[in-house]
């Protein structure tokens, strides 16, 4: 409840419960680092700007896939959990752990969620094929003590991609990310290397294909799609179109970055335009003001369905660290209290 005017309203959250999908409540932005001082680094930042914009704006995901010396496996996944464990409080930290083949994967569980699962986000399981494996990273992480640990799988390949409904409809999966570069280097050379660059990625028919599928599918089943890394980090304005096209054409909800420079484009260009969340508070007020029934507002009519996606609008917003105007900064304050 809040109160507005004097009188106690019902919540948006109250009311419009099947708008509080994963897709809103996970930051737009997962950054990835392997390194340690990389992932350190990540992790200070990471709080910075959690001061800055009043919220946990990206996750940071240590990785033991491609973070981990050969032969110090081991020693790297206690590292990500000595890390995990010493992060802020409240921050959101994610360990990307070996695929469930490799031959480290349930030692990287046992270690990680078995030590620092209250700590963790969700875990990571890269090459995810099939829902048997699924079920299998769902057993370690369970065995390690970690039950309502959530799972994000990253689908990489083209028997993958005809698989992502079956593999997002599993209800620990929370996300389904693109693994563009694995992806492009299944084909054998028949997808040009210029499908991994910006405008191969959002041009060859197999990768837009896989791209589509992998967002259908998540948000079929209510799920997060996250899109694929730019890898010409230091290309700022690639970035910044690759980001947009990704939430605007794509239906991407989330963006991988790999490197610091990445993490301020990716939340620009995920967030709702200024004049969008101005709307959205003034449509969400009057509803609330009329018990959620339908309004007419600016000559259109308006109900449920149309407060579902404005609501989605604020919680974006709000997810990325934007300006909200008082009275919708106040459904947060009192939703989060």
């Amino acid at each position: 409840m809040t109160q507005t005017g004097g009188v106690l309203r019902r919540h948006p959250r109250e009311v419009l419960p099947d708008a509080q999908s994963s897709a809103i409540a996970l930051p737009v932005c997962d950054h990835y680092s392997g390194v340690e001082a990389r992932m350190r680094k990540s992790l200070a930042l990471q709080a910075e700007l959690a001061a800055e914009f009043g919220a946990w704006v990206f996750d940071v995901t240590l990785d033991c896939e491609d973070g981990a010396p050969a032969g110090a496996e081991a020693e790297h996944a206690a590292l990500v959990a000595e890390l995990a464990l010493g992060a802020a409080p409240g921050a959101r930290v994610v360990a990307r752990v070996h695929p469930v083949d490799h031959p480290a994967f349930e030692a990287d569980v046992a270690a990680i969620a078995g030590r620092a699962g209250a700590r963790l986000a969700h875990v990571m399981v890269p090459k995810v094929e099939t829902v048997a494996d699924v079920e299998r990273a769902v057993r370690a992480v369970d065995a390690a003590g970690a039950p309502r640990l959530p799972l994000h799988v990253l689908i990489e390949s083209p028997a993958a991609v005809h698989r992502a409904f079956d593999i997002a409809a599993h209800p620990r999966v929370q996300s389904l990310s693109f693994g563009l570069m694995d992806f492009v280097s299944a084909h054998g050379g028949a997808i040009p290397s210029g499908g991994m660059g910006v405008a191969g990625q959002f041009s060859h028919p197999l990768v837009v294909r896989a791209k589509l599928a992998i967002a259908s599918a998540a948000h079929a089943h209510g799920k997060v799609p996250s899109h694929c890394v730019v890898t010409e980090f230091r290309d700022a304005g690639a970035l910044r179109a690759a980001a947009t096209r990704a939430a605007r054409e794509f239906g991407y909800t989330r963006m991988w970055s790999i490197h610091p420079d990445q993490i301020r484009p990716i939340l620009a260009a995920f967030a709702p335009a200024a004049e969008e969340v101005e709307t959205a508070a003034q449509i969400v007020l009057a509803a609330q003001q009329a018990d959620w029934a339908p309004i007419s507002f600016g000559g259109q009519l308006h109900d449920r369905a149309s407060y579902r996606y404005y609501w989605q609008v604020l919680e974006r917003a709000h997810r990325t660290g934007q300006a909200l105007p008082a009275e919708a900064a106040g459904y947060f304050a009192a939703a989060d209290s």
